[in-house]
């Protein structure tokens, strides 16, 4: 039952928790990983989640976030409970027919835009909390105010972020 009402999930979200962490990251495979991770972490925690205020699909982008701030940090992301769930069950949510299809397809895409890689590698310069609010709002195309629920920052907060992010990336540029 809480499998069938958590791939209605899955289905609703992944496309744009994978969108938000390939424009993030950068990286196919590695965006790959962290959208599993953050899934397999939101179908593991499903039952814990309350709402307060806070919608599921900002409790996913919180989730997706904080994997890639693991990320950052470590350089050596480890996907220890998706490997283990593989392991034990034999089930992965990656179909292998459409896999390299979509990868080839992004991977194309990414390199028809120049400007969109060079302004990639100036956003990761920027700290994280700058890379993230810019992600979110031009990327994702979310508001102030979403922002602010998925980061759980207040919303002047995350626009004095996003001001002094884009001013640094001007000055980049």
């Amino acid at each position: 039952m809480i499998l069938t009402r958590f791939s209605i999930i899955f289905d609703n979200y992944y496309t744009a928790i994978f969108s938000y962490i390939f424009h993030r990251i950068g990286d196919y495979d590695t965006a790959r990983d962290i959208a599993s991770e953050t899934f397999l972490k939101a179908f593991i925690n499903i039952r814990s989640f309350k709402w307060k205020n806070i919608s599921v699909s900002f409790w996913i982008y919180r989730i997706a976030t904080n994997e890639m701030r693991q990320h950052f940090r470590k350089k050596n992301f480890s996907l220890e409970s998706a490997n283990m769930l593989i392991d034990s069950t034999g089930w992965d949510i990656v179909d292998p027919k459409t896999t390299n299809e979509e990868k080839t397809a992004l991977e194309n895409e990414v390199q028809k835009h120049a400007d969109y890689i060079m302004i990639q590698k100036k956003i990761k310069l920027l700290p994280l909390s700058h890379q993230e609010v810019i992600a979110l709002r031009y990327f994702e195309r979310r508001s102030i105010k979403e922002i602010a629920k998925i980061l759980n920052k207040r919303e002047g907060t995350v626009k004095s972020l996003l001001f002094r992010g884009i001013q640094k990336l001007k000055r980049m540029l």
